[in-house]
């Protein structure tokens, strides 16, 4: 089977090796070293001041949320990984959902202002698929409102905009690293922010609310990443450059190879330094998707309907139409793209689709 991304392991003794560190130590979870160690060196990689490694990628979001949605409505995105909507609903918060833009698939920052009422407490946007949103356009209308900026950058690692990681955009930053992702820990994800005392609450918030051993400073919850996890994440971390390098030439040939004519890719923002985290392509209508779809698994070639479906046709979001958002969600398939894919299957793939869109 060709699956749409595979997991990048490292070599097992090399993980193993982080890992009697901690066997060593007896020491499994509650910010060990080696989640220590990680945190430093993401943050030098990444170039961010301030970084939290949680458990998952969702719960930095419900955090953020816990802090700053104060129950109100949240200016959102259709076009997102159902975790987004989800946070939103599962705090008690009104997901306000504003069409994306056609070329970037990001939320249309030109319509974000028409949607704000007096009970909105914040915008919680998703960088889809790597690609930035319109994040100076966004940064002041929030300042404008008063509304705090909540960024869903589950696929972002090494994304750079403006020259600057795209972390270190808006009030809170998430990312995912799970296993399918450029980057991850097994499972686990993290936080960002610029703000020192934003910072301290996003911290004490994701260990129980601890201010020390025998203090709490406010509510929390457990988002603690264990050891094992950061054990892979250190792991994988040298691999980096090898991993994105390799992405790139899967990228390359499906731009090389595929007809324009009848597909349409992914616009990258301008200014972006983009980590090739998935190859997704637009086909002309949902009809076209199944056909090409069933073409491909005739030959074992799994791609993903992603992301689908457009949120605000959830039953529990109960969202006003969207006809950009649903009308790219019923069109999109990410094609397969991860490390040591064969040429021969991008061949394969290519003509395939090639062969039913023309």
């Amino acid at each position: 089977m060709i699956p749409v991304t595979k997991t990048f392991l490292p070599p097992q003794e090399e993980y193993n090796s982080y890992v009697k560190r901690a066997w060593d130590k007896v020491w499994l979870t509650n910010r060990g070293e080696l989640t220590l160690e990680l945190e430093d060196k993401l943050k030098n990689l990444l170039n961010v001041s301030n970084l939290i490694i949680t458990n998952n990628g969702t719960i930095p979001i419900q955090i953020a949320l816990k802090l700053f949605g104060e129950g109100g409505e949240i200016i959102t995105t259709p076009f997102s990984y159902v975790a987004t909507s989800a946070a939103i609903v599962w705090e008690n918060c009104k997901p306000v959902f504003v069409d994306i833009n056609p070329n970037y698939l990001t939320i249309d920052e030109t319509k974000i202002e028409a949607a704000i009422t007096p009970k909105t407490t914040a915008i919680l946007a998703t960088h889809v698929f790597g690609n930035p949103c319109d994040v100076i356009a966004i940064e002041n209308i929030a300042k404008k409102h008063n509304l705090k900026v909540i960024y869903d950058a589950a696929h972002c690692f090494g994304v750079k905009f403006n020259n600057q990681s795209l972390f270190n955009f808006g009030d809170v930053s998430t990312c995912s690293f799970h296993a399918t992702k450029l980057f991850h820990t097994g499972e686990g994800g993290a936080m960002f922010c610029n703000d020192a005392a934003v910072f301290h609450q996003l911290y004490y918030s994701h260990n129980f609310g601890h201010n020390g051993p025998l203090a709490f400073h406010g509510l929390g919850i457990n988002a603690k990443i264990s050891e094992l996890q950061s054990a892979m994440g250190l792991a994988v971390l040298p691999y980096m450059d090898h991993i994105i390098s390799e992405r790139k030439k899967v990228v390359d040939y499906y731009n090389n190879n595929l007809n324009f004519n009848a597909v349409k890719s992914l616009k990258i923002r301008e200014n972006t330094e983009w980590n090739y985290s998935y190859y997704p392509v637009i086909l002309d209508s949902e009809e076209t998707l199944l056909q090409v779809s069933e073409a491909l698994a005739k030959e074992n070639i799994i791609p993903r309907r992603y992301f689908y479906p457009s949120l605000n046709t959830i039953e529990y979001t109960k969202g006003e139409k969207m006809p950009v958002s649903e009308s790219i969600a019923s069109r999109i398939l990410c094609l397969p793209l991860y490390v040591g894919i064969p040429e021969a299957d991008l061949e394969n793939i290519t003509q395939i689709i090639n062969t039913q869109t023309s």
